[in-house]
Parts: structure tokens; sequence; C-alpha cells
């Protein structure tokens, strides 16, 4: 039977931890999650491997990223299957604080994020979501002391935040970016996968079909705009509510107009009944 991960209800226990593996001469990364893992989770854990000795999972619902009208009461946890997998992985440790320790009375102090974080994508419509990732990824990797930390390229626009904001607040934590984990259809693994119905999974996987069409129709010399008014059109008589369909630079995430203004990266946003999707895809 596999081990089971060392739990961390409070900070100080992991320090001490870390502090013991620093001693040993061991390196350290940290994968910050909000629990209910799925493959796409367990693949950062194993692409940490390739650069620290040790492996953290922290797996918190961080309240302060969800807006009013969003899921988070629902949003699932499955602490007790969560930390399974993480030993089927390997995994050392699992952070699991309680909102009390990561944010005791009289917590005041905000993390506000500009540049990808302002770049008119997810921001548009969720607008205090980023100020909520940066405050707690702030936190965690400070808390974790890590010499690494790794994140999912599916939520492409947050690792451009994080890494932007570890850069200017010179932090010594190297962030890396994993490709997005998909399942057998293409469908880029997610939490909130478990809220489409069988009928919406059948249709889900059209974001990624369509993303990766117009990546290789683009590279082929189409018109830029053409391309991502064509994908939005066909996203939407599939039935889906298109937040936003849109070619960017993938390190500025500034709108590409051409291939000339590349390297360029897709993403997308989109409901289907109560459950919000989101993908991308390189052009390349």
């Amino acid at each position: 039977m596999p081990e089971m991960p060392l739990i961390f209800r409070e900070i100080s226990a992991m320090r001490q931890k870390v502090a013991q593996w620093r001693a040993a001469g061991e390196t350290v990364a940290l994968i910050p999650t909000m629990g209910a893992l799925h493959a796409g989770h367990v693949s950062l854990v194993e692409a940490s491997r390739a650069h620290a000795r040790r492996a953290i999972v922290s797996i918190f619902v961080n309240p302060t990223q969800f807006a009013p009208n969003e899921d988070f009461s629902a949003y699932p946890r499955t602490f007790d299957a969560d930390l399974a997998k993480l030993a089927e992985v390997g995994c050392d440790g699992c952070f699991a604080p309680t909102p009390g320790e990561m944010y005791p009375q009289g917590f005041s102090t905000q993390v506000i994020p500009g540049g990808p974080a302002l770049a008119g994508l997810e921001d548009r419509f969720r607008p205090d979501h980023f100020a909520g990732v940066a405050q707690v990824v702030a936190k965690l990797l400070n808390q974790a002391q890590a010499d690494c930390a790794f994140f999912g390229e599916k939520d492409f626009q947050q690792l451009a935040v994080i890494r932007r904001m570890a850069a200017d607040l010179d932090m010594s934590t190297r962030i890396f970016g994993v490709p997005t984990r998909r399942e057998t259809d293409g469908l880029a693994m997610s939490s909130r996968n478990v809220y489409l119905t069988a009928p919406e999974r059948a249709l889900a996987v059209t974001l990624s079909r369509v993303l990766r069409a117009s990546a290789e129709t683009i590279k082929a010399g189409a018109p830029v705009n053409e391309v991502v008014a064509r994908a939005s059109r066909e996203i939407e008589a599939a039935g889906f509510a298109l937040d936003y369909f849109e070619a960017r630079n993938a390190d500025s995430l500034a709108p590409a107009a051409s291939l000339a203004d590349g390297p360029i990266r897709l993403l997308v946003a989109a409901r289907l009944g109560k459950t919000r999707l989101i993908d991308n895809w390189a052009v390349e």
C-alpha cells in the first residue's frame, strides 16, 4: 500500500519539515491546488520530480477568489480521495490549512495584480478573481519556502499572473507551467467537469476540437480575425454561451492579429448549462 503523504494543518509544521529536508540537502516543490484532484493535478506532481526531491501539494479552497455569485460552497471537496491519489504518485506532503490558518483574525493585506491580470480575458467576467489568486499564491509560496512551484497551463492567464507577481515581488521560487492534461477525447481535465450532465459532457469536447482546428488553420496562414470569428460562431452554434474566444500573444497576453504578433495562444471561455469551461491551445 502506498505511503500516505504527511499532512500539515499549520504553517509552522510545514516549515519545520521543509527546514529538515533543506538541512539534508533536498530541494522542495510546491503544487498549489483547491483539491478535487484529477490526473491533471497528478501530472504536476510528476513534473516536479525533474526539479525537486520533495513535493508538497496544498489543498485549500480559497474563498477570496470566488465572487458572491460563484460556486465556493458547492466546489467539490474530496480530501480522502485526494490523499489517496497523492499517495499513489509518491507525494511527500499535503498542506491543508483551515481558512482561519490562512486568514486569521485581523488579516487585512491585499495583493493587487496588474499586467496580465488586466488582459481583458477572465478579468472581464471575474473582476476580483486574480486579486484572490495572487493573494493566496503569494502566501503559499512564502509559507512553503519552496524552490519551485508548478501550475497547469489550462488556467493560462492565471499562470501569467503568477509568473508576473513572482518576478515583480522578487520571489525566489521558480514558477513552472505544465501542459494541460486531457481526457481521451480532448476535453481539458477540470474539477468542474463533474458538474456536466451526460449530454453536456458529450458537447464539451467541442471547445478543444475547435481550438485545435483553429490553431492549425492560423498556422497554415489564414487571417487570425477570420479564424477567431468562425470559431466563435461554431462554439455558439453548438449550444455554448460564449464569454470569449481570443488570439493573444502567449507571453504578454496582448491581442494577436497575425502570426507576426506571436507566439500565439488561443483562449476560450464558455458556459454549458450551469458549468463554465475554459481552455487554450498554442499555435505552433
